[in-house]
């Protein structure tokens, strides 16, 4: 046996339980006492140990599928139109486009058309003749646009939080259109749920100058000022929120209140400067929402790329709004299909219980080992100690959150971590009993424990990675810490007690064995 070896495991195992306590020292020094070098963030508290809200939203990711298609047909009319083929109309309902051609002579120059274009468009059905064709999505098309819809739902969702201030947030997909929101600290849900749910529809189009032309008939938002009232608007929509960069509140007048200033993008300027210069005289509405917020009259070409939204707003509606605006617009309509609201008082119980629950067992189980296996279970005993400091800083080191699952998933492992040992003692056991010296039970012992123990581990293991990856929010907090938990067990459980006895070989001080 190398003495060089050993003491190289020796060291290293010393660095890494060093390191362990400084990634945890944060958890139990105030801010203000923390050394500069050590870690800035400790270990982060579940909703069901911190209180806060949960929600859990469905993304209706047909009326994606179904905004999608409305895009389409107008993109549709705008290429039709430069191609020159002459179509009397084209009508949008649900997910089916119906294209009114002149002429059934034009059929197969829009068939070759359509081929060349629109390949994400199938012809589903005819209508009387061969003028009237029935266009659909391709299925390969339906389910690109719905997973884009719950990403693009997920996103948005995770700046408009992120921008609200909530420390550690949990957002993530559940099942095939949810998306679960868990929000640590956070006792009013009423201001979450409105700011996650606005869709933040932005448009700009102009009031009906008396020129013909399809209209629309659009109410004016409460935060507009002067009483309820509907404007005429012109149907087509001349920029919407796509053009938005940024968003900010503005403080205003004493007399007006807070604005918000709109920051556009290059394109978004380059084409709000020609739509006010070729307009100028004209009303211009904001509609957000499918309500009217102001509809200043333009009075010059505006460039620089600003605009703005005035209305009877207060700071707080107006930053609500700027973040919405900022984060950008949900894809598809989303609804609240569960809610929860977890009060502190429920979070500091569930702490004392789990953390008693912790001790008792931890406590329970070092008695037992070191009465049972005496100078063996003890150094068992000290691996669990390590274990659980290496678990614990872990957690620490990748930001993970703990939870009441988490901690179960501890206490699971402190019981495997014991099962190990449990295994390598019986077996070192069997092998003294037959006659053999210390140093080759010892090494008899660990071979013969070891393919049990990483058989059952790696099980163990795949089996949490599974709960991971498939699972929801509580049961990902058990996997986290089950996953790491097996890890540092066959770290500590077995290569860190073989490597003790290995030292004390290597110093010729193991004449026997206490077990």
């Amino acid at each position: 046996m190398n003495p060089g070896n050993v003491s190289y495991r020796l060291a290293t195992m010393l660095a890494v339980t060093i390191a362990a306590v400084a990634y945890l020292l944060p958890v139990v020094l105030p801010p203000e006492s923390r050394p500069a070098f050590l870690p800035e963030k400790p270990i982060q508290l579940g909703l069901d140990l911190r209180g806060g809200t949960h929600l859990l939203f469905t993304v209706e990711v047909d009326k994606a599928v179904e905004n999608n298609v409305g895009r389409t047909a107008e993109e549709l009319g705008r290429e039709l139109r430069d191609e020159e083929i002459a179509v009397k109309g084209i009508d949008h309902e649900g997910t089916t486009l119906t294209v009114h051609l002149e002429s059934g002579d034009q059929r197969q120059q829009f068939d070759e058309f359509l081929t060349g274009r629109f390949p994400s468009l199938q012809i589903s059905s005819a209508g009387a003749s061969l003028a009237d064709v029935a266009l659909t999505p391709t299925p390969r098309e339906i389910d690109q646009i719905k997973r884009l819809a719950l990403e693009q739902s997920l996103e948005t969702i995770r700046n408009r939080i992120d921008q609200f201030g909530v420390a550690e947030p949990i957002i993530q997909r559940q099942g095939a259109n949810d998306i679960v929101v868990q929000l640590p600290g956070v006792q009013d849900p009423q201001r979450a749920k409105e700011l996650i749910g606005k869709t933040a529809v932005l448009e700009f189009q102009l009031t009906t100058d008396g020129s013909g032309g399809e209209t629309i008939t659009v109410p004016a938002s409460p935060n507009s000022g002067g009483g309820p009232r509907e404007y005429e608007l012109e149907k087509k929509v001349q920029l919407t929120g796509a053009a938005v960069a940024d968003a900010r509140v503005r403080p205003g007048t004493q007399l007006e209140g807070p604005y918000v200033e709109l920051i556009l993008t290059d394109a978004g300027a380059t084409d709000f400067e020609n739509l006010t210069a070729e307009n100028v005289g004209r009303n211009m509405a904001i509609v957000l929402d499918g309500k009217v917020f102001s509809a200043p009259v333009i009075r010059e070409r505006i460039g620089g790329g600003r605009a703005s939204i005035t209305g009877s707003f207060d700071i707080k509606d107006a930053r609500d709004l700027a973040i919405v605006l900022r984060a950008g617009a949900l894809p598809a309509p989303i609804k609240i299909i569960e809610e929860r609201t977890v009060g502190p008082s429920l979070g500091r119980d569930s702490i004392r219980q789990g953390i008693v629950s912790l001790a008792v067992g931890g406590v329970l189980v070092i008695l037992f080992m070191a009465f049972y296996y005496r100078g063996a279970g003890i150094l068992a005993d000290v691996a669990l100690v390590l274990n659980v400091l290496f678990i614990m800083a872990l957690l620490a080191a990748f930001g993970a959150t703990l939870t009441l699952p988490g901690i179960a998933g501890i206490v699971l492992t402190l019981g495997m971590a014991v099962d190990a040992n449990v295994l390598i003692n019986e077996r070192v056991r069997e092998e003294l009993r037959l006659g053999k010296t210390p140093r080759a039970a010892l090494e008899a012992g660990y071979e013969r424990a070891w393919a049990a123990i990483r058989d059952s581990n790696i099980t163990t293991f795949v089996s949490g990675l599974i709960l991971f990856q498939f699972g929801s929010g509580p049961v990902k907090g058990f996997a986290v810490t089950l996953c790491i938990g097996i890890a540092t067990t066959v770290v500590t459980a077995v290569f860190g007690t073989r490597m003790y006895y290995d030292f004390q070989l290597s110093r010729r001080r193991l004449a026997s064995v206490s077990i």
